[in-house]
């Protein structure tokens, strides 16, 4: 038997949300909308080669879902360039900006699922991103008005895999986490939503493929985009 939680909906009344049910989606951004790995990878490549560092095997693993403050001081200290956290940041972060508006990585059929997932349930992004970067994309790619809530990892205390950007962008939905859906990718993104308490739903990139025990934390492994439909995410609530 299913038992229901009770939330206050904003305006003095309570919701009654039923448990296993999906009430909202929330998708990762880098790996899951946007090819933006391969992206990130190139730029921190050369920012560490420009700077005198040594790229490490496992360094963009190692980075997918730290939030802008952790990555930054990774590059600084791990892989030796010696440049300032907040400098990297901002050189790193411009470089892609660049890079997006000049070639834009939408992946095939991320456009068609957020608009077929979105005319049914509420949806956020969660992303390891910087806010300014998210913006970009979305508007760059005519998806914005389909997200209720944006979170970039940034914004919380701790980056994935810690679950706390899951948890706030549920909160700004105005749903509990395990009422939501996840769509991520990567080792970190997949535990941060699972530690999270969120349906997991993972598309994983043969280029990242991720560990075998955060896989393993998914409730459903999909081959891409295209099989992301408001059926896949309905059939959560037999499980």
């Amino acid at each position: 038997m299913r038992v229901s939680a009770r939330l206050a909906d904003g305006n003095g009344g309570v919701r009654v949300i039923e448990a296993g049910v999906i009430e909202a989606v929330v998708f990762d951004m880098d790996g899951v909308l946007i090819d933006s790995e391969p992206v990130w990878e190139r730029v921190r490549r050369s920012f560490v080669a420009d700077h005198g560092g040594r790229w490490l095997p496992g360094a963009q693993d190692a980075m997918m879902g730290m939030s802008t403050a952790e990555w930054s001081a990774y590059v600084s200290a791990d892989l030796g360039t010696g440049v300032a956290p907040a400098t990297v940041a901002e050189l790193v972060v411009g470089a892609m900006a660049a890079a997006y508006t000049e070639h834009l990585p939408l992946l095939p059929g991320a456009a068609g699922a957020v608009r077929a997932l979105g005319a049914r349930w509420p949806l956020a992004v969660a992303s390891s991103s910087p806010r300014s970067l998210i913006e970009t994309v979305l508007a760059t790619a005519g998806l914005a008005p389909a997200f209720a809530a944006i979170v970039s990892s940034e914004e919380v205390a701790a980056g994935k895999p810690a679950p706390d950007v899951y948890l706030a962008a549920a909160e700004r939905l105005g749903f509990p986490a395990t009422a939501c859906a996840a769509v991520e990718d990567s080792s970190n993104g997949l535990r941060a939503a699972a530690a999270a308490g969120c349906a997991v739903i993972a598309i994983p990139r043969p280029e990242y493929p991720p560990a075998p025990d955060a896989l393993g934390s998914a409730r459903l492994v999909l081959r891409s985009l295209a099989d992301l439909t408001p059926d896949t995410i309905s059939a959560l609530d037999r499980r």
